[in-house]
């Protein structure tokens, strides 16, 4: 599950838990509260030592481009 369908999933609850009272308060309430707790929630999942998909993928293509540049470096030496 990703960062933003666990986010999405708790507001979700959020939700369902605040029932009729939802209706009295403002709209842009929840927004903001996914807003906040999404960080928080991203802070949380790294100290466990998980990283989000997208941090993940920008290290996976980083890891490649080093390796490109290490093989590079290893023909120029042996030419």
């Amino acid at each position: 599950m990703s960062q933003d369908e666990l986010t999405k999933a708790i507001i979700n609850i959020i939700n369902k838990e605040l029932g009729v009272v939802k209706e009295i308060l403002p709209k842009d309430l929840l927004k903001n509260l996914q807003k906040v707790i999404s960080p928080e929630l991203e802070n949380l999942i790294e100290k466990s030592g998980y990283v989000s998909k997208s941090k993940y993928k920008a290290l996976e293509k980083l890891a490649q481009e080093l390796e490109e540049r290490i093989v590079d470096l290893e023909k120029k030496i042996k030419e």
